[in-house]
């Protein structure tokens, strides 16, 4: 598909690169507007000089970031245009468009580094511990139950959690399948405690009473998803789980100013790092389509390894010799 593009000048190149992260990588249209912007502002300044995409060197790109410095763009807008440029180069490369990815290595200006609000092991196992005391219904509490459960368990986004189709979710599997961003497909493995609350929350919702408040919601259009609701689309909004999850903070004794269903899914990330999982399993999971966006949690892989240098490096205890301040 790209190589009957390559040929052309560089806006053909950029529109076949466009097709294939549309095609290929399911980029949401938004993406590919700003890989647009970004490039043909790249090629336009190599055309000043007398390159073109396919011929830009690493010092190209280099003075192309320090053009953008000297223009005040900020170290965010930067660093997008980096990006942009690395996935282009990445991709001429695989096209034999070039012999080289001058893009690859330079580390560029980076984004202000912010690392995700999360909540440690002793407040997620508060807020477990405070979902029987949270629901009017038994319905309600094996439903606020399994929404907690999935979402800790799997690190689902609060959109991918509540718009599951219940038919994915029967007979009680040990993985589910999500549908996430661009329509993108990944496998996420359910724990004990998630398999088994799933499975106590299917029993009361298929068997609810036909003139009960959740029967009457099965019968309609919230039939076909896992946690009916009185909503446009028929299933739980993302504003009601922001709403539960803002009670059961209160009831835990967790201040509520820290807990979203974003924080959670942090939380999930976090301590799985903690416990060792491998970064690119965490991203897998996460469903982030570039391992760079994982990458905020490495935070706590530094910690990680801090800690096993200082306390288990033959020597870390060793006196410092005043000779060697």
């Amino acid at each position: 598909m790209a190589g009957g593009k390559s040929a052309g000048s560089d806006q053909g190149r950029i529109s076949a690169f466009l097709d294939a992260q549309a095609a290929e990588s399911g980029a949401a249209r938004n993406t590919l507007l700003a890989y647009g912007r970004d490039l043909v502002d790249f090629a336009e300044w190599l055309s000043g000089r007398g390159a073109d995409l396919t011929t830009a060197s690493r010092e190209n790109v280099e003075d192309y970031l320090s053009h953008c410095d000297a223009e005040g763009l900020s170290r965010a807008t930067r660093a997008r245009r980096l990006s942009s440029i690395r996935q282009f180069t990445r991709f001429a490369l695989e096209e034999n468009w070039r012999e080289d990815d001058p893009a690859g290595r330079i580390s560029g200006p980076g984004r202000a580094r912010r690392l995700p609000k999360t909540l440690d092991r002793t407040e997620v196992q508060a807020m477990l511990d405070a979902l029987p005391r949270l629901g009017r219904t038994e319905a309600e509490r094996a439903r606020n139950l399994v929404l907690v459960e999935l979402i800790y368990a799997t690190g689902m986004r609060v959109s991918e959690l509540v718009s599951l189709p219940v038919d994915a979710c029967r007979g009680d599997p040990a993985l589910l399948l999500i549908r996430g961003k661009g329509g993108k497909e990944r496998m996420v493995p359910l724990s004990g405690p998630a398999r088994r609350a799933l499975a106590a929350w299917l029993r009361l919702r298929d068997n609810a009473p036909a003139e009960s408040p959740l029967g009457r919601l099965v019968a309609g259009r919230g039939g076909r998803w896992l946690f009916p609701a009185a909503s446009k689309q028929g299933h739980m909004t993302r504003q009601a789980m922001n709403g539960l999850l803002t009670q059961l903070a209160i009831v835990a004794g967790v201040d509520p100013g820290r807990v979203s269903p974003h924080v959670i899914r942090h939380a999930f990330a976090t301590h799985l790092l903690e416990g060792g999982a491998d970064l690119r399993a965490i991203q897998t999971l996460l469903g982030h389509a570039d391992l760079g966006t994982t990458e905020i949690y490495t935070h706590v892989l530094d910690a990680r390894l801090r800690d096993l240098v200082l306390n288990h490096h033959p020597l870390a205890s060793r006196p410092r010799n005043e000779a060697e301040e």
